[in-house]
C-alpha cells in the first residue's frame, strides 16, 4: 500500500479524474501553488474547469485510459465510479492512486492551524463565514468549501499562513479522513442512513471527528445529538455555542431586520462582545455565525473582525442565493435538500412579506426522499405552492418504489412534473409581480432557475 505523505513528497506530476468538481478544484490550487505540474481530466465544460484551465493547469475533455500516461501520481473524485475507463487504468497501473479524500486528508496535515467544520446542516455556510472572517483579520487562511464564496469567487482559496478552514462532510465518513486542530460540530441530524444505519452510527461517526481535534472542540451546546457525540472527550479545549446562556458564547438581543436579517449581541462568559448584523437571513444563521466567531476568535481573529466579516458576507453560492429580480418577481436558488434545512429555508422565505412564496424543489436521492418521507411532506406545506420535479438519483437505483407523486398527493395544493421545461411552465403560468421563487435541491434544480430567467427576459 502507497503511503500518500511519501508518494506526495516525491511526486513532480499529478492527475486529477474529475479536476472540474467543486471538491477537487480546491486541492489542485493549494498544490499548484505549490509548484506541483497538474494536470487533469472531466466529461463536462464548466466554469471550475475555465477557472483551473487560467491557472495554466491543462485539462482533457473525456475519461479515457490514456489519460494518466506519465503521471507520477492520480487523484479521483467521489463523482468517478468503478468501471470508468480512466479510473481502472488508474487503479490497475503501477501509479499510486488515491480518492480525493485522502488527499484532502494529507493536506490538512500540512498547516499549523487547521479547523474543520462538520455537521448535516450549515456546514459550508459556516465554513465560508470562517473564510471571510480570517481573511478580514489578516490571517491570511487556505480554504476548501463546498459552495462558491462570492468574496473570492472560488469554491477555496490559497493563503500563505499556517491556518486552513475545511468543510468536513460526513458522508461515508469522509471527514475521519481530516487532521484538525479545532472541530466544529454544527448539529447531528437523521441523513445518509443508507450508510449510517442507525442513529447511533452517524453520533459515534461525529464523536470520531470531534476526537481527532489535537486543540479544541467548538461545539452546538442546544443540540441534544451533538452532545452525546462529545461525551468522553477529554484533554481538549470545549467551547460551546447556542442561543441558551450555559453555552460560552451565546446570541442576546436578537432581533430581525426587514423579518429576515438577524442583529444581535455577542456573549462570551457573561461579557459582552459587542453586536452583529448579518447580511443572510434566517435565525438559524445566527447559530452559524456563532461558530464561525467562536472558532476564529480561538485562531487568532478578534472580535472586530469578526463582526466586519459577517457583516460583509452575503451568502454562499446556492445558500439563499438571489439570482435576480425579473418582471417583478425575485428568484432565489438554495442548496436545501434535507427537511430541516428545507423547513429553516422556506419559514424564512415566509417571512419576507412576498405576496406568494414558490418553492420549486428537487428531491435527492431516493433513500433519504424514502426514509425522510412524512418529514418532508410537513415541511413542504410550508410555502403557499409547492411544485415538485421527479427525485434525482444520483448514485442510487430506486429499490425504494418512491416517487415524487406519492409526496404530490399529501401535500394539499402541489404539482408535479417530469422535466425543468414543465416546471418552467407553469410556474411561468401562474406566478405574478411580488412573488419569491425558490428552487430547492442539491442537485441540478438551479436549471430551472435559469430556464425561467431565460424566458422572462425574453419576453
Amino acid at each position: 500500500m502507497n503511503d500518500i505523505s511519501t508518494v506526495l513528497k516525491n511526486a513532480k506530476k499529478i492527475h486529477f479524474i474529475g479536476i472540474g468538481g467543486s471538491g477537487m478544484c480546491p486541492l489542485a490550487e493549494i498544490l499548484h501553488s505549490r509548484g506541483y505540474h497538474l494536470q487533469g481530466s472531466d466529461n463536462n465544460e464548466s466554469s471550475i474547469v475555465d477557472r483551473v484551465r487560467n491557472l495554466g493547469i491543462p485539462v482533457i475533455m473525456g475519461q479515457k485510459a490514456e489519460n494518466i500516461k506519465g503521471v507520477d501520481m492520480i487523484v479521483y473524485s467521489a463523482a468517478i465510479q468503478r468501471g470508468n475507463p480512466e479510473l481502472e487504468a488508474a487503479l490497475s497501473s503501477d501509479i499510486p492512486t488515491f480518492t480525493r479524500a485522502e488527499l484532502f486528508g494529507e493536506i490538512t496535515r500540512q498547516y499549523g492551524n487547521c479547523i474543520g467544520i462538520c455537521g448535516t446542516h450549515g456546514k459550508t455556510t459556516t465554513t465560508s463565514m470562517t473564510t471571510q472572517i480570517m481573511i478580514q483579520a489578516g490571517l491570511d487562511p487556505s480554504a476548501v468549501i463546498g459552495g462558491k464564496l462570492p468574496m473570492t469567487n472560488s469554491y477555496g482559496v490559497v493563503g500563505q499562513s499556517e491556518h486552513i478552514v475545511c468543510e468536513a462532510c460526513e458522508y461515508v465518513d469522509t471527514f475521519l479522513h481530516l487532521s484538525p486542530n479545532v472541530t466544529v460540530i454544527l448539529n447531528v441530524d437523521q441523513d445518509h442512513m443508507e450508510y449510517f444505519k442507525t442513529v447511533d452510527n452517524l453520533i459515534l461517526s461525529f464523536h470520531k471527528f470531534a476526537e481527532l481535534a489535537k486543540s479544541c472542540v467548538v461545539y452546538n451546546g442546544d443540540d441534544e445529538r451533538t452532545l452525546k457525540a462529545i461525551e468522553g472527550i477529554t484533554g481538549k479545549d470545549m467551547v460551546s455555542f447556542g442561543f441558551e446562556k450555559t453555552n460560552d458564547y451565546y446570541a442576546e438581543n436578537i432581533t430581525e431586520i426587514g423579518g429576515a436579517y438577524a442583529n444581535f449581541d455577542v456573549i462570551h462568559k457573561g461579557t459582552k462582545l459587542g453586536n452583529v448584523t448579518l447580511s443572510v437571513p434566517g435565525k438559524h444563521n445566527v447559530l452559524n455565525a456563532l461558530a464561525a466567531i467562536a472558532s476564529s476568535m480561538y485562531s487568532g481573529a478578534n472580535f472586530r473582525s469578526c463582526a466586519e466579516g459577517l457583516k460583509n458576507f452575503k451568502g454562499a453560492g446556492r445558500r439563499f442565493e438571489h439570482l435576480g429580480t425579473y418582471k417583478g418577481i425575485d428568484f432565489i436558488d438554495d442548496y436545501a435538500h434535507h427537511p430541516a434545512e428545507l423547513k429553516v429555508t422556506l419559514e424564512t422565505a415566509m417571512k419576507m412579506g412576498y405576496r406568494k412564496v414558490w418553492a420549486v424543489f428537487q428531491p435527492f436521492t431516493f433513500s433519504r426522499t424514502s426514509i425522510l418521507f412524512d418529514e418532508f411532506v410537513e415541511v413542504l406545506k410550508i410555502p403557499d405552492m409547492c411544485v415538485l420535479t421527479e427525485i434525482m438519483g444520483s448514485r442510487e437505483v430506486n429499490t425504494y418504489g418512491v416517487k415524487s407523486a406519492q409526496l404530490s398527493e399529501k401535500i394539499p395544493g402541489s404539482v408535479w412534473f417530469d422535466t425543468f421545461y414543465q416546471v418552467s411552465d407553469y410556474v411561468l403560468d401562474h406566478i405574478e409581480a411580488g412573488d419569491l421563487v425558490i428552487t430547492l435541491g442539491c442537485g441540478d434544480i438551479y436549471k430551472a432557475a435559469n430556464i425561467m430567467i431565460s424566458r422572462l427576459k425574453a419576453k
